[in-house]
């Protein structure tokens, strides 16, 4: 395997990784948190932070630097939009991320509060729908590299 296709496959897997978890924080995760309880709220918050972010760190960085080395060395084949438009949806999920998701779950630190928690749920879509945009960069890349090698080389002229 080339490494062109081996980033590709790494970037798309780190990608999709991070759709499918934030579909999962998002309709089931996240929804639940009303409902824990105001004595338990704050060890399970604390609980769930520490835990989710040994997942989404490590993926998170994966995707950024797959998107940063696809642009350095972009794989034949594959559009430079899909490219720069999959880096710049990743940094806008880190500002969004960076900006007010962490803001909200620190003020969700120090205790449940319903219209905080309104407020997690509702700006969680912007994430939720941007990661699904650059899945579908991801998949897009993967078949337009597969294409790029199905296709007969192009014969030069001469005899």
């Amino acid at each position: 395997m080339t490494s062109d296709a081996s980033l590709l496959l790494l970037h798309a897997a780190a990608t999709c990784a991070l759709v499918g978890l934030i579909w999962t924080i998002q309709i089931v995760h996240y929804p639940l948190l009303d409902g824990v309880g105001a004595d338990d709220f704050d060890a399970y918050h604390r609980r769930h932070t520490t835990a989710i972010t040994w997942v989404v760190g490590p993926l998170m960085l994966t995707e950024l630097g797959a998107a940063v080395l696809l642009l350095s060395a972009a794989p034949a084949g594959v559009a430079p939009a899909l490219l720069w438009s999959g880096l710049a949806l990743v940094a806008l999920l880190w500002a969004i991320t960076a900006f007010v998701s962490v803001p909200l779950h620190q003020r969700l630190g120090s205790g449940f509060e319903a219209a905080v928690h309104r407020r997690l749920v509702q700006t969680n879509w912007f994430r939720t729908a941007g990661w699904t945009v650059r899945g579908a960069l991801a998949l897009a890349m993967l078949l337009q590299y597969g294409q790029n090698l199905l296709r007969p080389p192009v014969a030069s002229g001469g005899p």
